[in-house]
């Protein structure tokens, strides 16, 4: 039996999170490349949201702060980044969400972007994340890949008693010995009975941490991880999205092709509804 529904409350752009209301989705390439590569992704992002009447945020990283290698590509920096991401989101009257690393980047990307997002292996800076609530922007925290779930309710407490409790929680795998993820599902049901809204990262779970210069990962895994945490009960859905991901300059091996992306979220809408229909 599922976690009883959140709360019903307002989100973004007028849309609804929680209680029935069907998943938002965050979608996008990994880091920014290229005008381009967010013009053509934020086009089919538009899209697949205009098809099935959901909610997506367009997302991608100014700057990937924790890379294996000191030699791979990073992004293009903050306020040359947030400005492509913000023109491409523009065009296409999409929602956006960017990582912040630091207190001085959540003020500035606030002026940017409608969501913030705190990488994983920054969700336990109490600085960060309390700079985050001060924006007064909806904030997804990636839970880290050492966290419980239940230590994962001190963050979201973090970031609700300094001022706002536009946070959500975001599962993405829990280290597994080396270079290796697992996903609990019994974290999506101990965080949404607690009241929080919760997010599942379908393609950094898939990814096999580590192991050289640069993260492996198996994109195969996303669709199986992803059908069973929207049939444990969520909030929202990550996905990381390229046109050719063998090419994109990080996360090459668990970004999903953007001509799968429609069938990505159809999944997920048919499966959630099938759910929250027995609430």
């Amino acid at each position: 039996m599922m976690a009883a529904n959140n709360a019903e409350r307002e989100f973004l752009a007028g849309s609804k999170i929680g209680g029935t209301n069907p998943p938002f989705f965050i979608a996008g390439p990994c880091v920014i490349e290229s005008a381009g590569l967010l013009q053509t992704v934020a086009k089919e992002v538009r899209r697949v949201a205009d098809a099935h009447q959901v909610t997506i945020l367009f997302k991608s990283s100014f700057d990937k702060a924790n890379r294996s290698s000191i030699d791979s590509f990073r992004g293009p920096g903050i306020r040359e980044g947030l400005q492509m991401l913000k023109e491409a989101a523009a065009v296409h009257n999409l929602p956006t969400l960017t990582d912040i690393h630091s207190p001085e980047e959540a003020e500035i990307a606030a002026e940017y972007v409608d969501m913030l997002q705190i990488p994983a292996f920054l969700c336990r800076q109490t600085d960060l994340v309390v700079a985050a609530a001060r924006t007064g922007k909806w904030t997804n925290i990636k839970k880290g890949q050492f966290v419980a779930p239940e230590d994962a309710l001190q963050i979201a407490d973090k970031f609700r008693k300094s001022g706002s409790d536009k946070v959500t929680l975001c599962e993405r795998g829990y280290t597994f010995g080396y270079n290796n993820l697992v996903v609990d599902m019994r974290a999506f049901e101990i965080m949404r009975s607690a009241g929080l809204h919760v997010v599942f990262d379908a393609t950094h779970s898939t990814q096999l941490p580590g192991g050289g210069k640069t993260s492996g990962g198996d994109r195969r895994m996303a669709f199986p991880l992803m059908r069973a945490a929207v049939a444990v009960g969520l909030d929202g859905i990550f996905a990381e999205i390229h046109p050719n991901p063998p090419e994109a300059k990080s996360d090459a091996t668990n970004q999903l092709y953007l001509k799968d992306f429609e069938n990505f979220v159809q999944t997920a809408l048919k499966i959630d509804r099938l759910v929250k229909a027995d609430v």
